[in-house]
């Protein structure tokens, strides 16, 4: 999925969309990448002269990744950050790389959802963390444009 079809999935839109693509890769797992070009939001001051790419916005460019394993049941939904976990960062992600996503969903229980993400650089794993979020459903959540 592009940018374009990631919308149709998640709520998320202009410089909050934070990944390029997205694959559903088996019935549980995942991939996506982030082309990191150096003029992202997130590097203006993180950190001056040396821009490296803040760890939370790792942890969530993986949790928008991990969406499209859940998209089907999901139509009807939005899914919202519940907790990371064991998150480890392995090495920095700087611009002019290509963060490589690759996700895993763990276990769900009734609206929650648990993913392993792994984040990799040049194949080096740069990042990894456990999360979990919940699908709350649209008409729920207030405020929310409805489509």
């Amino acid at each position: 999925m592009n940018k374009k079809e990631l919308e149709s999935i998640i709520p998320h839109r202009n410089s909050m969309l934070l990944i390029d693509e997205a694959t559903k890769t088996g019935e549980k797992t995942c991939e996506g990448k982030k082309y990191i070009t150096g003029s992202e939001w997130f590097l203006d001051g993180h950190f001056p002269g040396n821009p490296v790419v803040p760890g939370v916005i790792l942890c969530e460019m993986m949790a928008q990744a991990s969406s499209v394993i859940i998209a089907e049941v999901s139509a009807k939904s939005i899914p919202f950050f519940a907790g990371i976990e064991k998150a480890k960062f392995k090495q920095k992600v700087l611009p002019g790389d290509t963060l490589e996503i690759k996700c895993e969903l763990i276990k769900n229980r009734s609206v929650f959802y648990f993913v392993e993400g792994k984040g990799y650089v040049n194949g080096k794993l740069a990042v990894s963390a456990e999360f979990s979020f919940a699908l709350i459903p649209k008409d729920k959540v207030e405020g929310m444009k409805q489509e």
